[in-house]
């Protein structure tokens, strides 16, 4: 049951660094849905950070992160930031001067541009015993969460291959030592990556091949269970097409995710005699269960914010804070594992075997 903001009687005192139009959209208005007294914004264009304050309700606004720390003492931030000049990801650094100033960190994908930038936030984040979270929706919408629980009954099975498909381009193998041409492909692998270790776990190692019309490419790969996967990056494909295809395979059942709604569930059939049959129409004990979500009534799951598990995403980092518990989803070490795969991309030709874990 989602209790609104009002409802709650302890909050987390939570300052945000970012003002832009994804944050305007799709974080901000989360906090209509959490345990969040928002104390402050920062912002280094002022008239957006007063303007973003006035509208979410925040009570200062400021220009400088540093200030803003030591004046308002948040027990957490959230960041939603760009891109430097040279395509590495500001909210890294940020996140080490929140952590400095004693507060937790919620940060917007990426969470950085290398496994050593990680390693150096995990090493902190231990050492202050504060949580660091990514925003890493894809596994927190409530379709991936349905597959998820699916895959863990006994009906399932073992789960054995993962077909993924994400509308994605990589550039040519001699740019991708720039980060500025590599942007693109950090800021949205975390999408599929996220996916796959959600589900299936870490990967052991993986093989690809690029098209070079679109820069398009189908990946194999092979995870530490030993199950298989293939991961479908179809850029050059319509826009007006649903961008996303999820199929897991387990023993004799399969769970579909079309559009990130609609789920699917095929359940184990017994057998039947080819040849034999005379209705498609299996009995209901074997049918397929099938879920999509109706867009006509005035309901929470109607909105994108939690369809798309912005929502979800966000109570999860304040519970945990709340709670005084760890993540279990959102971690650095769903990160590393994500930069693992984007820096292998970086230096792996094509048709190659690569090895990401031993």
């Amino acid at each position: 049951m989602i209790k609104y903001n009002f409802e709650y009687e302890k909050k987390v005192k939570v300052c945000f660094i970012g003002a832009g139009g994804h944050s305007f959209r799709n974080v901000y208005p989360t906090f209509q849905y959490a345990p969040i007294d928002l104390l402050a914004i920062c912002d280094m264009n002022e008239d957006r950070a007063r303007d973003y304050a006035r509208q979410f309700g925040a009570r200062n606004y400021y220009t400088n992160h540093h200030e803003m720390l030591e004046k308002e003492r948040p027990d957490a931030v959230f960041i939603v930031t760009a891109y430097t000049s040279e395509g590495r990801v500001q909210a890294t650094e940020l996140a080490k001067d929140i952590m400095k100033a004693g507060a937790h960190v919620w940060m917007e994908k990426p969470t950085a541009a290398s496994t050593d930038e990680i390693k150096q936030l995990m090493s902190m984040s231990e050492e202050k015993n504060l949580l660091v979270m990514t925003g890493l929706k894809k596994i927190f919408f409530p379709s991936i969460e349905k597959v998820k629980e699916i895959m863990d009954t006994p009906a399932f099975g073992k789960p054995s291959s993962i077909y993924i498909r994400y509308p994605q381009s990589i550039p040519v193998l001699e740019e991708r030592g720039d980060l500025t041409k590599m942007t693109g492909f950090l800021d949205h692998i975390f999408h599929p990556g996220s996916v796959l270790h959600y589900l299936m776990g870490p990967i052991r190692d993986f093989s690809y091949l690029r098209e070079p019309n679109n820069g398009g490419t189908v990946t194999n790969i092979r995870f530490t269970s030993g199950a298989v996967g293939t991961m479908h990056m179809t850029a050059g494909m319509s826009k007006t097409s649903p961008l996303e295809r999820l199929e897991v395979i387990g023993e004799g059942s399969n769970v579909i995710v079309e559009n990130g709604v609609k789920v699917t569930y095929y359940r184990e059939l017994e057998s039947r005699n080819y040849g034999r049959s005379a209705s498609y129409l299996w009995d209901n004990k074997s049918a397929p269960l099938y879920w999509e979500p109706e867009f006509s009534l005035g309901q929470l799951y109607n909105k994108n914010i939690f369809y798309l598990g912005y929502v979800q995403e966000v109570l999860h980092f304040c519970e945990a804070i709340l709670e005084e518990k760890p993540l279990e989803k959102g971690t650095l070490q769903e990160s590393l594992e994500i930069l693992k795969l984007f820096e292998a991309y970086c230096t792996a030709e094509q048709g190659t075997l690569t090895t990401i874990n031993e």
